[in-house]
């Protein structure tokens, strides 16, 4: 493989532990900027829907430049949003660096991806692929747990910090490694904005938001929620989010492998499990072994959910996925800001901090009507087509 490959599987790092590490850091920045917990979880919404904003202009942007300079240029706004977030003196500034760093999120994944595809033989692309994805896989089992570790010892700006270096490793490796291919073609918006008009299309972005959002109307909460109703020591955090990051790689790994052989029923079980998960949540939350069990459940029925839903997306497209492929992965992030703020709500009104499970439950349930419905009227349309 070659070693562009590894610079971009950097970023993809960097990436992933700038997005989920704020989830075991929340009381602390909230005690510094004595703000609540509820508010504190803004820091979550405010980095997805930053992605949300930043995966469809980035990728339309990255059309004027060629895909070196736009990887590098998207490095450097991470770099500075997480400086930002390091440094910053109040939690309007924080939440304001946060934004600045999501905004590569989505273009990042989507050019990145393209640039891997283009660097191996036709024969490897998908292996290249995920060699970067491979990245954010690690960063949850690795940087994440190590990230809060670092911040609950040192302190969360040196977190923030440390993650800002993680970005400049990137950027000089894809300035160093990535080779400077041609200039993309004009990208023909109108053909790619066509894919919007397609039902399904809108419908499996419906299940991404529903679904994913799932899982982050609990894991957002996570670390008072364990301290104060599991009854686990502030330090243990670390270690249950290295069980929420293995069980993410095993249910990626799952959902990859059957996405392509049954890619319906995939949804329907992961979705199901979920939605029955995150309701038990709300009574195992109170015992340390149950709540660690199903924190590993919640991240491989969570995850076994984002290959068939970004493949339902790219099928879907047909002839014209970059665009729709870049705001399926903003879409991943408008669920994660939807159940945040949910479950920030469900707090704030005194319901506990269990509540956002049953948020969570409600989400991943819906997500599973919208498959049945998807299916349903896919099943009509080909029943329309067959002549009588």
């Amino acid at each position: 493989m070659p070693l562009a490959l590894l610079a971009l599987a950097i970023g993809a790092f960097g990436i992933g532990t700038t997005e989920f590490v704020i989830m075991g850091l929340l009381p602390q920045v909230a005690a510094e900027f004595q703000v609540s917990i509820p508010l504190a979880g803004y820091l979550v919404t405010g980095y997805a829907l930053g992605v949300v904003l930043g995966a469809p202009v980035m990728t339309a942007l990255s059309t004027r430049v060629s895909r070196k300079r736009m990887l590098m240029g998207l490095m450097v706004l991470f770099i500075a949003g997480n400086l930002l977030s390091a440094l910053a003196p109040t939690f309007e500034l924080m939440l304001a660096g946060r934004i600045v760093a999501s905004l590569n999120h989505g273009a990042f994944f989507g050019i990145g991806a393209v640039v891997a595809a283009e660097l191996v033989a036709p024969d490897k692309r998908a292996g290249a692929i995920a060699m970067m994805f491979t990245g954010m896989t690690v960063s949850n089992v690795v940087g994440v747990p190590l990230g809060t570790m670092v911040g609950q010892t040192a302190g969360w700006r040196v977190t923030f910090g440390i993650v800002a270096l993680i970005g400049v490793v990137g950027l000089l490796g894809v300035a160093k490694l990535v080779p400077d291919l041609p200039k993309p073609e004009g990208v023909r918006l109108r053909h790619e904005l066509a894919a919007f008009r397609n039902a399904q299309v809108l419908l499996a972005m419906a299940m991404t938001v529903l679904g994913f959002g799932g899982v982050f109307a609990a894991i957002t909460y996570i670390a008072p929620m364990m301290v104060d109703v599991a009854g686990y020591q502030e330090s243990s955090v670390t270690w249950l989010l290295v069980l929420f990051g293995l069980g993410m790689v095993v249910g990626n790994l799952i959902g990859g492998r059957y996405a392509d052989r049954a890619l319906m029923p995939m949804l329907y079980v992961s979705l199901s499990g979920l939605a029955v998960v995150l309701a038990l949540f709300t009574v195992t939350a109170h015992d340390k072994f149950a709540s660690a069990v199903t924190i590993v459940l919640i991240g491989a029925l969570g995850f076994a959910t984002v290959p068939p839903l970004q493949k339902r997306v790219l099928d879907q497209a047909h002839g014209a996925p970059t665009l729709a492929s870049a705001v399926n992965i903003g879409a991943f992030n408008l669920g994660n800001a939807l159940a945040a703020w949910l479950g920030g709500l469900v707090i704030s009104g005194g319901f506990g901090y269990t509540a956002p499970n049953w948020v969570g439950a409600l989400l991943a349930g819906s997500a599973l009507l919208l498959a049945v419905l998807a299916s349903f009227l896919e099943r009509r349309t080909a029943a329309e087509l067959v002549p009588a």
